[in-house]
C-alpha cells in the first residue's frame, strides 16, 4: 500500500497543478473572480501532497521493498541505512520526484507567504510555476513512475552505484537540486511579471530571495561535487570539464548574473529587461543541465539515465518552456520600460560590464560541451577539455576579476575613479609584486602565474568596501558581498596554486620500500586484504613522513563492490596547513611491487574553502535582505495603520 499511496498523492497532485494553472490565468484576467481563491490554496496543498510522496519513497528504500522496481534496481538489503536512503535520489525516477517535490513545495511556499507582489502578477507566476509543474508531472507519471511494481517481488536488489555509495554524494544531488528548482521559480517570476507588464523593484525584491537561495545551493553542490571527484574518483584532479560538471556551472553562471541583476532592479529601478532575459537564460541552462543528465546522448558517472525517449521528453518540455518564455519576451520585451538611466563609470556600470564577461563565459562553456554531441552527429568524435576552457575562458575572467575588485568601490548611479585612486593602486601595486615574485621563482604558466596575482589583488580589494565604516553598522548584505567576493580570491588561489605547484610520482614499491614526492617521503609497510559492509579490498599500510617529521599511517584501498558488481579506488589524503598528500594504490607487477601514485598539491583545500565561503556570504546576503525585507513591510505597516488612524 504504501507505493500506491505515493502513487496517488502523485496523482492528486498533478490534478491540483492543472487547477493552479487554469485558475491563476483566469485569474489574471479577472482578479475578482471566484477561481482567484483557489490557486493560493491548490499550491500549498500541492506541495503537501508532493512532500508525502517523497517520504512513501523514502519509506519504500528504507525497508527494501523489493516488490517495487525502483528500490530492487537501487538498493540492496547489505547496503548501510545511510546509503538505502541516498537510493531513493540517486537514480533517475527518484531524483525526478525529488526535484517535483522541491519545486511544488516551493510553489507552495511562495503561495503562503508572499504579499510583496500586485495579485494579478502574483496569481501569473503561480501559474505559470503550475506550468512548468505539469510538464514534469507528466514527466514523471508517465515515462518515470518511481512507484512502479514488479510482476515478482526481486530476490535481492542490484544495490546502487558504488561510485555513488558515498557520504559527501549522498547529500550533493538534492543540494544541486535544490538550486534548480530555486532557478524555476526565478522563472515563474519573470514570466508573471512579462504576463502583467509589472516588471518593479518588488517584483525583484521578490525574486531576489529565491535566486540568491537557489545560487547558494548551486554553490555548496559544485563544490562539493568537486570534493567528491577529487577524492572518489582517483585521478588527483578537481575539475575536469566534464559534460555534466559544466551542466552544474552553467545555471550557476546565468544565476550569478541574475542575481547582481535582480539586485540593481530591486535598489534602483535598472536593468528590468536584463533580469527577465536572466531568469529565462538561468532556468534554461537548468533545462539543458537536466536534458544531458537524462538523455542518454553522454556518458559519465554523473549521468542518470541512458534512455533516449525519456531524452526526448525533457528535449519537448525545454522547446516548450524556454522557447514560450523567449516568445513572450520578444512580444512584451517594448512594454518593459529601460528603467533608470546611469553612467558608465557607475556600480550598475560595473555589474551590467560583469554580467556580460559571465554571460561570455556562459556561452563558451555551453559551445564547448555540446560541440562534442553536434560532430557526433555527423559521426565525427571530437573531445573539448582545459586546452579549450582553459584559456578561452581566461579572455573573460580576467578582466571580470578586475572589475569586480572596482565595482563595490563605485557608487550608484554616476561617480569618478580617481575618487577611488588610491585603494586601486594598492591593489594594483598588491597584484604586479605577486606576479614578479611568481615570475622570479618560476615554474608557473601564463593562466596559472595570472590567477595568483588577481587572487592576491581581489582578496584585498574584496574589504576595501569596508574601509572606514563602523563595523557593527555594516548591513549583512554588505558582509555577505564582501566574504563571497574574498571567497572567490580564496579559491581562486588555490586553483591557480595546485596547477602550478602540483608534485606528481608514479612508482612502483616494494614492501619495505620509500619514494618522495614534494616535501613528503612515503613507505609501503604492507599490503593487506580488509573487508566492509558490502565490499572488499586491498588496502596498502602507507607511513608518510612530511619533512622528515612524525610519519603517520595511510591506507588508500583497490575495492570491490558485490551489489553490483564493480571496482573502485578509495584514496587517501594527508593534509598540511600548505597542502595535500594524495595517495593511490594501483596493481601488483610480476616482480611483486606494488604501484602507488602519490601527488602533493599545494594549497589545494583553499579551493573548497573558497567554495564555501562564497556559500556563506551568499546565506549572510540571504539573512540580511529577508531582514530588510520584514522591516520595510513592518514601516509600511505602520504608516499604513497611522494612515487609517489620522482618517479616523
Amino acid at each position: 500500500m504504501i507505493a500506491e499511496l505515493g502513487l496517488a498523492a502523485l496523482w492528486l497532485a498533478a490534478a491540483l497543478a492543472a487547477l493552479q494553472l487554469i485558475a491563476g490565468f483566469a485569474a489574471v484576467r479577472n482578479p475578482a473572480g471566484e477561481l482567484a481563491s483557489l490557486v493560493r490554496p491548490a499550491a500549498v496543498v500541492q506541495g503537501v501532497l508532493c512532500a508525502f510522496a517523497f517520504v512513501m519513497l523514502l519509506w519504500l528504500f528504507m525497508i527494501t521493498d523489493l516488490s517495487v522496481k525502483l528500490v530492487a534496481m537501487n538498493s540492496h538489503s547489505m547496503k548501510p541505512m545511510v546509503f538505502k536512503l541516498a537510493g531513493a535520489w540517486g537514480n533517475h525516477e527518484g531524483s525526478m520526484l525529488l526535484w517535483i517535490t522541491v519545486m511544488a513545495m516551493a510553489g507552495g511556499l511562495i503561495a503562503w507567504v508572499e504579499r510583496r507582489l500586485p495579485e494579478k502578477t502574483m496569481m501569473a507566476t503561480l501559474g505559470a510555476q503550475a506550468f512548468v509543474g505539469l510538464g514534469f508531472y507528466a514527466f514523471l507519471l508517465l515515462s518515470s513512475n518511481p512507484f512502479e511494481r514488479l510482476p515478482q517481488p526481486a530476490v535481492e536488489g542490484l544495490g546502487l552505484n558504488p561510485l555513488l555509495q558515498d557520504i559527501g554524494l549522498a547529500f550533493h544531488p538534492p543540494t544541486l537540486y535544490f538550486g534548480y528548482v530555486g532557478l524555476s521559480v526565478a522563472f515563474s517570476f519573470a514570466v508573471g511579471a512579462l504576463l502583467t507588464r509589472q516588471v518593479t523593484p518588488d517584483f525583484a525584491r521578490a525574486m531576489r530571495p529565491w535566486v540568491l537561495g537557489a545560487w547558494v545551493f548551486l554553490t555548496i553542490g559544485i563544490t562539493a561535487g568537486s570534493y567528491w571527484a577529487y577524492y572518489e574518483l582517483g585521478w588527483g584532479g578537481w575539475w575536469f570539464w566534464d559534460p555534466v560538471e559544466n551542466a552544474s556551472l552553467m545555471p550557476w553562471l546565468a544565476a550569478t548574473a541574475l542575481l547582481h541583476s535582480a539586485s540593481v532592479l530591486a535598489a534602483r529601478d535598472a536593468l528590468r529587461a536584463w533580469t527577465i532575459m536572466l531568469g529565462v537564460v538561468a532556468f534554461s541552462m537548468s533545462m539543458v543541465g537536466t536534458f544531458l543528465v537524462r538523455s542518454g546522448i553522454l556518458t559519465s558517472v554523473h549521468a542518470f539515465a541512458v534512455d533516449p525517449e525519456r531524452g526526448s521528453f525533457i528535449l519537448a518540455l525545454l522547446t516548450i518552456y524556454i522557447g514560450g518564455a523567449l516568445v513572450l519576451f520578444a512580444l512584451r520585451a517594448g512594454s518593459v520600460a529601460e528603467g533608470e538611466r546611469f553612467a558608465t563609470t557607475s556600480r550598475e556600470g560595473a555589474l551590467v560590464f560583469n554580467n556580460v564577461m559571465l554571460c561570455a563565459i556562459l556561452g563558451v562553456v555551453l559551445m564547448g560541451t555540446l560541440y562534442p554531441l553536434v560532430t557526433e552527429a555527423f559521426d565525427v568524435r571530437v573531445s573539448v577539455g582545459p586546452p579549450y576552457f582553459n584559456p578561452v575562458g581566461a579572455i573573460f575572467t580576467f578582466p571580470m576579476l578586475a572589475i569586480m575588485a572596482v565595482g563595490p568601490l563605485l557608487r550608484w548611479r554616476r561617480d569618478k575613479l580617481e575618487r577611488v585612486r588610491l585603494p586601486l593602486a594598492i591593489v594594483a601595486a598588491a597584484t604586479v609584486a605577486v606576479l614578479a615574485l611568481v615570475l622570479v621563482l618560476g615554474g608557473a604558466g601564463i593562466l596559472p602565474l595570472l590567477g595568483l596575482a588577481f587572487a592576491i589583488g581581489l582578496a584585498i580589494a574584496s574589504f576595501l568596501p569596508l574601509r572606514g565604516r563602523n563595523l557593527r553598522r555594516v548591513p549583512l548584505a554588505v558582509w555577505g558581498m564582501v566574504i563571497a567576493h574574498f571567497g572567490v580570491a580564496v579559491a581562486l588561489y588555490g586553483m591557480a596554486s595546485e596547477t602550478a605547484f602540483t608534485k606528481e610520482r608514479l612508482a612502483a614499491v616494494q614492501v619495505g620500500g620509500s619514494t618522495d614526492v614534494g616535501p613528503w617521503t612515503v613507505s609501503l609497510a604492507g599490503v593487506e586484504p580488509v573487508a566492509g559492509p558490502n565490499w572488499t579490498a586491498i588496502e596498502a599500510r602507507l607511513l608518510a613522513s612530511y619533512e622528515g617529521g612524525e610519519p603517520i599511517p595511510l591506507g588508500p584501498q583497490a575495492r570491490t563492490f558485490w551489489a553490483p558488481i564493480q571496482e573502485t579506488t578509495e584514496s587517501v589524503l594527508a593534509t598540511r596547513w600548505n597542502g595535500q598528500l594524495y595517495a593511490v594504490i594501483g596493481n601488483q607487477a610480476e616482480d611483486g611491487r606494488w604501484q602507488l601514485r602519490l601527488w602533493w598539491k599545494p594549497w589545494v583545500t583553499l579551493i573548497w574553502y573558497g567554495g564555501l565561503l562564497v556559500a556563506l556570504g551568499g546565506v549572510l546576503a540571504l539573512v540580511g535582505r529577508l531582514a530588510e525585507d520584514l522591516k520595510r513591510r513592518h514601516v509600511r505597516a505602520r504608516v499604513a495603520e497611522r494612515r487609517r488612524e489620522a482618517k479616523a
